[in-house]
Parts: C-alpha cells; structure tokens; sequence
C-alpha cells in the first residue's frame, strides 16, 4: 500500500483537547504529514481555534463564537472528551502558524452554525489576514459551506469542500471546476473508485478522513489512492498500518512457498 499523507484532525485529538497547544505537540511529535483544525469567527474579528462555535460544548465559557471576543475566548479551559475543564486553553490560528514549522500543510475548517454569511465572513477574514503572507501557500480552506469554499477561491487560496452524500457528483465537481475550488473531502463510509474517478476526471483532489482503524485506512487507499487522509493519531496509524502490511506480506511469501519435498511424497502416496 502507498501510504497517503496523515493530517492530524483536531491537531491530533488523541494526544490532548482538540485544536489545542497539548493536541499539537503530540502531532508534531509523531511526524504527521499535516494538520487540520477548525476555525471561528470572534465578535472582534479574530480567528480562534474551535471545533464547536457554541462554546459551551468544547470550553467552559458560554454562548456563541462570534458573539464573544477573542480574549474573552481565550480566557476559558477546554474540555477533553469526557466533557471535562483541563488546564489547555483555545488557541489563535496566529498562534498555530508561528508553533508550526512553515512548510508544514494546514487545513483550515470554516465552522458557522447555519450561518452562510458567518462562513462567508470567516473565510473572508483568513483570506484577507494571509494572503499577502507567506503562510498563504500552506493554508488550505476546507468547509461544509459551499459559500467559504467559494470565497478562498476567489481570493486564490486552496480550498476544499467536505461532503456528506454522493448525490450528483457530476453537478459537483462542475460547480467546484467553475468556481475554483481545487479538491473535495469525501467521507470514508462513501468513498468509492465510481465517486473518485468523477473529481479526478475534473482535476478535483480528493482527500477523506476521519480514519483511526489500519484496516480501514487500508480498504480507503484501495477503493480511491486518497492524496491525505485525517486521523486522531497519525503515528499510531501509521504504525499499525506498517505492521499490518508486514504482516499481510509475510501471509504471502508462506503461501507461495513450494511445501518440502517429504509433505510432497506423501500427498502424492
């Protein structure tokens, strides 16, 4: 199997609180190829690194986003998985690019909550914010609204759109062709070669994610060759993807093996 490229969802969840300082370190370490993370709008215009625009789910702190301000954000403790307060705070997106190494990859996901003219507005203020900035060429939008996806584009940024259905593929990858947008992110469970072949036959990226499992990883890359895939824990996916195709290998090589000569006389007796 050629091992696609791991981006580290959340910045890698599975080492600390999502989108945190904690979460990053634990990516950084174990050599993922890239990171994702989430971003949000404040009331102030600041980009803030949150999975949840309502605040309440991921932070200690209540309400919405976009109706607080950035240092009212960072003020508050992140919760782990469990739901509990931990000593990680939210992080700015400048904070993440100045903690990253600069040829690193970054997807940047649009959160907006029903909102398509939050989303608008929040992949408006990325673009303006870096693109006359060298972290323009690492910088990847990507978002369930069509809308941000659409404006990275305008602004000449990479952008990517997540789906959730394979209804229409052809109309889809017209619209992105059309409007600029340079790849799309198909959920595992959809992924197909049929589904693939319709974007790449556009000149679409495809990418998928979230994938925790080797065996999975291993039937996504058979079913569609992803150019990225986004897991919890990039390094123990890739360790035990290693170990399963070593040993998927090793199955092989027995098999093919001629059996020794005595079991050969005997089976013929």
């Amino acid at each position: 199997m050629a091992m696609p490229l791991l981006y580290a969802h959340r910045l890698g969840r599975a080492y600390g609180p999502d989108s945190s300082a904690k979460a990053l370190a634990g990516a950084l370490a174990t050599g993922a190829d890239g990171l994702e993370t989430d971003v949000c709008l404040t009331a102030d215009g600041e980009l803030v690194l949150l999975h949840d625009p309502l605040l309440s789910v991921g932070t200690t702190l209540d309400g919405w986003a976009h109706r607080r301000t950035a240092a009212e954000i960072a003020g508050a403790q992140l919760r782990d998985r469990h739901g509990e307060p931990t000593a990680q705070r939210p992080l700015t997106l400048d904070e993440l690019l100045a903690a990253t190494p600069i040829d690193m990859p970054l997807q940047v996901e649009v959160k907006a909550h029903a909102d398509r003219e939050l989303a608008r507005r929040t992949a408006a203020r990325i673009c303006e914010r870096y693109r006359g900035t060298s972290e323009r060429r690492r910088i990847e939008l990507i978002s369930f609204h069509s809308v941000a996806c659409a404006t990275a584009a305008a602004y000449g940024f990479s952008s990517r759109l997540v789906v959730w259905a394979d209804y229409a593929p052809d109309a889809l990858a017209s619209w992105a062709v059309r409007t600029g947008v340079t790849g799309i992110s198909i959920e595992h469970f959809l992924i197909t070669p049929e589904l693939c072949s319709v974007f790449r036959l556009a000149g679409l990226s495809v990418t998928t994610g979230t994938v925790n499992d080797a065996e999975l990883l291993f039937r996504v890359c058979e079913l569609a060759s992803p150019d990225a895939v986004c897991t919890d824990d990039p390094g123990r996916l890739r360790a035990e993807a290693l170990r399963l195709e070593e040993a998927s290998s090793t199955s092989t090589i027995l098999d093919a093996e001629p059996a020794p000569a005595a079991l050969s006389a005997s089976a013929a007796c």
